[in-house]
């Protein structure tokens, strides 16, 4: 079952080749790029910056983000929705082909039965990562904020806005809340002596000395494996903040371009519109082929969806 997990790296991987590329290239070609990077001596910071603080409640800008996202996702729902009508239109419509499109990816991966219970998350992940992807793409979101005039210009300092998934605390989050779902939803399918025998029962059927070594080298296995589970919502947050959050870090180089720097940006605003397309489905794959690795046992076959 590592195919569909392989497919889901193998797109990413050559979506990260192209920007490295073409962001080597152009600086290359526009060697004032990087002068005027050192020259103004700011970037973007690694984590979010806090914008306010609330009765005591710090607020950073990937938060305020976050939340408009979540207000935005939340009102369209209610739109399309309030007045369901037999032949869709408008935003129901929308919303309708949207859940009927994304919700044959997990079936077709996890089977009908496995499908129904778990969609509920890969659905809303899959919309909100990729409303947050592409919100912080919208001209102004990092730009801005407070700062100071400097002799070459306006340098910014705290950002008013930041792209919600350039957050690795956000990440990290949705990945602790997909790693309790899927404890959940591995209980239900499987209980916990099943958990425990899939963990580290041995497989196939042995005998005498063999049945014993079969034991102890499973067993070790396992302890692989549990670290590997454990170590799964880290790959999973890293792997999607580090995507978006180079994103923006390469929109950022490419805006300090002396006088085309509108034009630079052009090319990477398209790609940086495919990369969190493909970084939403990447998550949303990747949860779901580690449902179905600890669910398969007990739940329908995934070819039974066909």
């Amino acid at each position: 079952h590592g195919k569909p997990g392989a497919d889901s790296r193998d797109m990413s991987a050559p979506l990260a080749i192209v920007r490295l590329l073409v962001a080597a290239l152009l600086l290359a070609l526009v060697p004032s790029i990087a002068d005027a990077a050192a020259t103004e001596g700011h970037s973007l910071s690694q984590k979010a910056v806090e914008i306010a603080r609330p009765f005591g409640f710090p607020v950073t800008n990937s938060m305020v983000v976050t939340w408009l996202v979540t207000a935005g996702l939340i009102v369209f729902a209610q739109l399309a929705t309030r007045n369901m009508k037999q032949v869709p239109e408008g935003p129901q419509n929308l919303l309708e082909w949207l859940v009927e499109g994304l919700y044959g990816f997990p079936e077709g991966l996890l089977g009908t039965h496995l499908a129904k219970q778990t969609f509920w998350f890969f659905g809303t992940v899959f919309i909100f990562i990729l409303a947050a992807n592409w919100v912080g793409l919208i001209p102004g979101v990092g730009s801005m904020g407070w700062g100071h005039q400097t002799p070459e210009g306006f340098r910014l300092e705290e950002p008013f806005f930041r792209g919600a998934n350039a957050d690795v605390n956000l990440t990290l989050a949705m990945s602790l809340v997909f790693f309790a779902c899927w404890i959940v939803w591995g209980l239900r399918a499987i209980g916990p002596v099943g958990f425990f025998k899939e963990m580290f029962a041995p497989k196939g059927e042995t005998t005498g000395a063999l049945k014993v070594l079969m034991v102890v080298v499973f067993f070790a296995a396992g302890l692989l494996e549990l670290v590997s589970i454990l170590f799964r919502p880290v790959s999973l947050s890293f792997r999607l903040y580090g995507n978006i959050f180079a994103g923006e870090m390469m929109l950022e180089t490419m805006a300090r371009v002396p006088y085309i720097a509108w034009l630079v940006q052009i090319p990477f605003y398209f790609l940086e519109l495919l990369v969190g397309l493909v970084q939403a489905l990447v998550f949303m794959l990747l949860t779901a082929v580690f449902t179905l690795l600890i669910c398969q046992h007990h739940g329908e076959a995934p070819t039974a969806a066909h």
